[in-house]
């Protein structure tokens, strides 16, 4: 068998220090420009999500009115919206939602909404839900609910101005 001369043996040994500095340094960069965008990416999905969350609990509110034939309440917990909210019909609880995530901040126009039994809301206003990050970023946009006379919510991308 032939023996390999000297440098043939280190060549096949690994990488150099230099090479391995170089792809760390690469990877730092790539990480540096990532990390601050996937952050704000997640803190907006967090918005979605609980304007999502939030939507299902009025809709649910709504047709349990009309499937019950009376009145549904949707009530914020003590202390606000972000410290969940729950759904009541008469003396019993049909639903509770925990806390959300102190990164979204909401606004709203009232604390509790009442569908009667034509799953109407009560009151000669519509209510409105404002969701966004907290604290606030630039670029990423609030969202609105906007429950309507007629009990029907509506969500839109956007200030509920």
């Amino acid at each position: 068998m032939k023996h390999l001369p000297n440098t043939m043996k280190r060549a096949a040994l690994g990488f150099t220090l230099i090479e391995l500095m170089i792809t760390i340094s690469i990877l730092v960069i790539l990480l540096t420009v990532a990390v601050p965008s996937f952050r704000e990416f997640v803190q907006s999905q967090r918005v979605k999500t609980t304007a999502f969350d939030l939507f299902a609990a009025i809709t649910y509110a709504r047709s349990e009115a009309l499937k019950r034939n009376g009145d549904v309440t949707l009530s914020a917990a003590t202390g606000g919206w972000a410290n969940g909210w729950s759904i009541s019909a008469g003396s019993s609880t049909l639903r509770t939602q925990s806390a959300i995530d102190s990164s979204v901040a909401i606004t709203a126009s009232a604390t509790s909404l009442t569908y009667g039994r034509d799953g109407r809301t009560g009151g000669g206003a519509a209510t409105t839900l404002q969701l966004a990050p907290n604290p606030s970023v630039s670029w990423i946009s609030p969202r609105c609910i906007k429950i309507d006379l007629s009990g029907r919510p509506n969500s839109k991308l956007g200030s509920c101005s």
